[in-house]
């Protein structure tokens, strides 16, 4: 079965450089796997732990501003109806004859004369403060839109690291593959 040139020895040792570069070459794939798995226990601790509280947080913050428009609105709308609201004068004695002489003197008073301009720039100045002291509010509609993890989040980023560690070790394949010419 075995000729007498090409008997397999169990006993004898490899060539010293193929087992270093080999060694070598699984302490880096272990290196690699061992990073991979703590980005996954990672990512899912960020998932079952930390994601949960910044939604109940961002819930709860929500609902505070909901709150706080509402009670911005209520004000301005009972600002508004004060401000439309109108005292009705009170009904005076009516007034009875006495034997008090009344004496009209005639003078030279002009009339005041109204510029309509004046007049709409009055009534202009006196909405614009009225429009500072009102209370207003500013809703936050969204946080910024920046960077990468915002556009391809986090599954991107874990498939593109597994993808990067498959590179990794495929080109490192390739070159400790030997060279076949024809």
């Amino acid at each position: 079965m075995f000729e007498e040139g090409n008997s397999l020895d169990l006993n004898a040792a490899p060539p010293p450089a193929e087992v270093s570069r080999n060694r070598t070459f699984l302490v880096a794939a272990g290196i690699l796997a061992g990073v991979v798995f703590l980005s996954l226990v990672c990512m899912a601790a960020y998932a079952l732990i930390i994601l949960p509280i910044q939604n109940t947080q961002r819930a709860q913050a929500q609902a505070t501003f909901d709150v706080q428009n509402t009670q911005i609105a209520q004000a301005q709308t009972q600002t508004l109806e004060a401000s439309l609201w109108t005292v009705e004068p009170l009904a005076s004695p009516e007034a009875t004859e006495t034997a008090t002489p009344v004496i009209a003197i005639a003078t030279n008073t002009p009339a005041p004369t109204i510029n309509p301009a004046q007049a709409t720039a009055a009534a202009l100045q006196t909405q614009a403060a009225i429009a500072l002291l009102t209370p207003t509010s500013t809703a936050v509609s969204a946080l910024a839109d920046t960077g990468f993890a915002d556009d391809v989040g986090i599954p991107g980023l874990v498939v593109m690291g597994i993808a990067f560690v498959v590179i990794i070790l495929l080109a490192r394949r390739l070159r400790a593959a030997p060279i076949r010419t024809r």
